[in-house]
């Protein structure tokens, strides 16, 4: 696939007014290009707009347009898998988010609690294709498992069996079993014990590398990230200000965040 996998040129994203809370625009600007097979880390703070972003461009806003409080683009254009996002809607819009994979910040405490770890990580599978092969359906959910470090063991187990680190890794695979062109995972490595976070993220980005797709990975750790992606946009208060590589950023940061963030990297040296 040659065409840029996503374009995004001074987005600005509004939460609309609701109740008694006003609008309120948590994205500023935001300009993005992502290549096919390039892997991109979304770092910032909490409240800086990476959940929001993520939102966005899985197409995971757009699916639910009336839902109370739902971002909005309301500036500046976005392009994904060649769909304008601002106006996408319907049959265009399924067939977008076929291509994607998207893991919410909350996605393994969001797992149905009644089905079996190999349902719920092959569920895609079947909602997309009723007939699609059993027997297939339940070799990929155990070669994610296995990739993502967890035993093939679980799949017969409950999500309240699972810790919430390994729940996480579970709605990881379920968002990866489409084999998407784009995977936008939010904190990826939410409870994940500190000694195979950047594991997990080097198989994400390495399974994703390995077909040329792309991934959009969303993390506060810079070194969860350090080993696996090839930029990072650095956000703070709805903005980028900071864009490149890890070591391009860090070397030369001009916002008082990014020189934080330097800072944090030169104390643990």
């Amino acid at each position: 696939m040659s065409e840029r996998i996503l374009a995004a040129s001074d987005v600005t994203i509004e939460y609309p007014a609701h109740s008694v809370s006003p609008a309120h625009t948590a994205v500023k600007g935001f300009t993005l290009m992502v290549e096919p097979g390039e892997i991109i880390g979304l770092v910032g703070s909490s409240g800086s707009g990476k959940s929001t972003i993520a939102e966005i461009i899985s197409g995971s806003a757009a699916s639910a347009p009336s839902r109370v409080g739902a971002p909005r683009i309301v500036g500046g254009t976005l392009n994904v898998l060649g769909y304008d996002l601002k106006r996408t809607r319907g049959r265009k819009l399924n067939r977008l988010t076929f291509g994607i994979g998207h893991l919410r910040q909350d996605g393994g405490s969001t797992l149905t609690s009644n089905m079996t770890i190999a349902e719920i990580i092959a569920e895609p599978l079947f909602l997309r294709d009723r007939r699609f092969d059993t027997r297939e359906a339940g070799l990929k959910a155990a070669t994610l498992l296995d990739s993502l470090l967890l035993p093939v063991g679980m799949l017969n187990m409950l999500p309240h069996e699972l810790s919430s680190g390994q729940r996480q890794r579970v709605a990881l695979a379920r968002a990866m079993v489409m084999d998407p062109v784009l995977l936008v995972a939010d904190e990826p490595t939410a409870g994940i014990d500190v000694s195979v976070r950047g594991q997990v993220v080097d198989v994400v980005a390495g399974l994703q590398r390995s077909r040329g797709a792309s991934a959009v990975i969303i993390s506060h750790d810079l070194d969860v990230l350090r080993r696996s992606v090839d930029r990072i946009a650095v956000l703070h208060e709805g903005m980028v200000v900071g864009l490149g590589t890890i070591d391009e950023v860090l070397d030369d940061p001009r916002h008082p965040y990014v020189q934080g963030l330097a800072r944090t990297r030169f104390d643990e040296s």
